[in-house]
């Protein structure tokens, strides 16, 4: 009896009409003859309302305190969940994280999965039972609930996906999988059949909201395929895989888009050894993830730093920046709010040439200025001003002809 980890996101389970038809779809699986086990997010938009009710008790709460809190709402669509399926005439239990044997580090708001403890997960599924368990949370080994970020009802459903074996992990969310580009800018945008683990990665980290960039990784380790699918459609949606050959036929597979971004600057840094590492190591410290960087070359003994980060750090990074400058005697500190970030990604890039010009030489015809580029393997970013976004998405899809079908493309999934 193979087995299966199903992943349902808060919007899959908004009201009592959607729970009611996804604990259908989890009993259609079940008929089948597989074992299933369920992650659940919480209700709609619960987290969002507990963080505001949050706000309104204390400006900076305890985190752990937020866990306990945050926590709340994951167990509150497995018991309505479970009651679901067990209104249909089939056996289920809801598991908090803790009782399913998610441990964690200590690290409260995002913690780290270390081990899952799966006992009680096995013995529950050997009495038939289909087994629902609380996303985004674990516990730690001091006992204390712990949450794992944004997003972590994924992480949780590859980490048990893992452990238990499954056949596959399906992501279940409310769009039909992954596509070219977003659907809301580009209308001829097509869903992907097929991503690498690599491709997936790179569209989680640069705005593509539909899965934790965690979890991809944990899968592309553990070789766990994905199936990101509507829980509203009974098409299959895209299989992210190990990359086969085939994948690098297709040079560009997507086109991701970002505005969620602010450009930092910093200017006349003394050019010393180890400025540049002082600068960044505090503001990791403070747990600011920067993204892009420029450093201009030296000229008079000093020199400029660019990067990016997201908007929602922007008050933080301003009040760490300004410290800095104080303490490395820099001259001044300033920002861009108006800006935005447009990325090229696909495997097939890195036996093709040229595409990074060809990016470049199409978005100057548009007039479109490049502020900042970063590139890698599979993935080619440019930030630019976020007036043209909509444009610089539209003309890329366009020119490089993603509206054709390209990711319509018959690609085995057999391992490689």
């Amino acid at each position: 009896m193979t087995l299966i980890v199903q992943k349902f996101g808060g919007s899959s389970v908004a009201d009592a009409k959607k729970i009611k038809a996804v604990a259908k779809r989890i009993i259609k699986i079940r008929k089948k003859g597989h074992q299933v086990v369920v992650v659940v997010s919480a209700t709609g938009k619960t987290t969002d309302e507990l963080l505001k009710f949050a706000a309104k008790i204390i400006d900076n709460p305890c985190k752990r305190e937020m866990d306990m809190l945050l926590s709340a709402g994951e167990q509150i669509s497995i018991a309505l969940l479970s009651m679901a399926i067990k209104a249909k005439k089939y056996d289920a239990i809801s598991l908090t994280g803790a009782q399913a044997g998610i441990c964690t580090d200590s690290v409260h708001n995002k913690a780290r999965i270390t081990r899952i403890k799966t006992k009680k997960l096995k013995k529950e599924l050997k009495k038939g039972r289909i087994v629902v368990v609380a996303g985004f949370q674990g516990i730690s080994s001091g006992e204390d609930i712990t949450t794992l970020g944004r997003g972590g009802s994924d992480l949780t459903a590859v980490a048990l996906a893992v452990v238990l074996k499954a056949k596959v992990c399906e992501i279940y969310t409310d769009v039909a999988g992954v596509y070219t580009a977003d659907p809301r800018i580009v209308k001829e945008a097509e869903k992907i059949n097929y991503l690498s683990f690599d491709e997936m990665l790179e569209m989680a980290g640069l705005g593509t909201q539909v899965m934790q960039a965690r979890s991809v990784e944990m899968a592309k380790k553990f070789n766990i395929d994905l199936h990101i699918r509507s829980t509203f459609l009974r098409e299959k949606g895209t299989i992210v895989t190990r990359e086969v050959s085939c994948m690098e036929d297709v040079v560009v597979s997507g086109i991701a888009s970002d505005s969620d971004q602010v450009k930092i600057s910093i200017t006349k840094l003394p050019d010393r050894p180890g400025v540049a590492a002082q600068l960044f190591s505090e503001l990791g410290e403070k747990d600011i993830n920067v993204d892009m960087i420029i450093q201009s070359s030296a000229r008079d003994g000093v020199n400029n730093i660019s990067f990016t980060v997201s908007r929602t750090n922007l008050k933080k990074t301003l009040e760490t920046m300004n410290k800095i400058k104080k303490k490395l005697g820099a001259k001044e500190v300033f920002y861009d709010a108006q800006v935005a970030k447009v990325s090229l990604i696909g495997v097939g890039m890195r036996s093709h040439s040229g595409v990074a010009s060809k990016m470049f030489s199409i978005l100057a015809a548009e007039k479109i200025n490049i502020e900042m580029i970063s590139t890698s393997e599979i993935r080619i970013s440019c930030v630019i001003k976020e007036k043209n976004l909509t444009k610089a998405v539209r003309v890329l899809h366009k020119k490089f002809k993603l509206d054709q079908k390209l990711s319509k493309k018959n690609i085995s999934t057999k391992k490689s």
